[in-house]
């Protein structure tokens, strides 16, 4: 039988000394703030020195924080509210329709040869990257959604649904000092519809995340019923 999972959400408090300290925990920059959030969450989970991570978490809201976890969250330090964490043991059908969001650093592997892995590079980037500098606003918008798409059906058919309405609602690059020197991070944020094609290897997928950076606040799918 697998680990149990846990559902939790958490909110940064606005009273001193947490408050006092926001600026650092949740700077303004898109990249500073995902490696902050990294450290900040962290330390919900940061019962010994040499544990490993095993949960999921995205920011949601200004400081609000939906994790996904192994473990039920202590708050150490009283940074936050943490709301009592649930249970997450969604009973699931083939033929269930959910609508989802999803927030992920979605790669395809490039430049590997016969027999040797490729290096993990952002399918949007990828797919402009011969693109000519005065046509890549035009095909950078395209690209979002052709290669969101594909990628994100391949990761359905991988784990257990079909895509069936799908909207590729924004995406950015970040750099994140935390995940290597100038390391940029592609973002792309989904919403749309599944349909559940086998329910125990997708629920199995969703404890453990959609695509890479997962460290970083991505591949926590949120899904409810549609």
């Amino acid at each position: 039988m697998s680990a149990p999972l846990y559902l939790s959400r958490a909110r940064v408090r606005r009273h001193v000394p947490a408050d006092a300290l926001r600026a650092l925990l949740l700077p303004a920059d898109d990249g500073r703030r995902a490696g902050a959030g990294h450290k900040l969450v962290w330390t919900l989970f940061a019962d010994a020195p040499d544990r490993e991570r095993d949960f999921l978490w995205r920011e949601a809201d200004d400081g609000l924080f939906y994790l996904l976890s192994r473990r039920p969250p202590e708050d150490r330090h009283g940074l936050f509210e943490l709301d009592p964490p649930k249970p997450f043991a969604p009973a699931l059908a083939a033929g269930d329709r959910l609508a989802f969001s999803l927030r992920a650093n979605a790669t395809v592997a490039k430049g590997g040869g016969p027999g040797v892995r490729g290096k993990p590079c952002d399918v949007v980037m990828a797919a402009i990257r011969d693109t000519p500098p005065g046509a890549r606003a035009a095909a950078r918008t395209a690209a979002v959604e052709r290669e969101g798409r594909t990628w994100l059906e391949s990761q359905g058919a991988r784990t257990g649904f079909a895509v069936e309405a799908l909207g590729a609602t924004g995406y950015r690059t970040l750099r994140v000092d935390h995940a290597g020197p100038g390391a940029r991070l592609g973002v792309l944020d989904f919403e749309g519809v599944v349909t559940v094609r086998d329910p125990d290897r997708f629920v199995s997928a969703l404890g453990q995340g959609f695509g890479r950076a997962k460290a970083f606040g991505c591949g926590l799918m949120l899904v409810r019923r549609a």
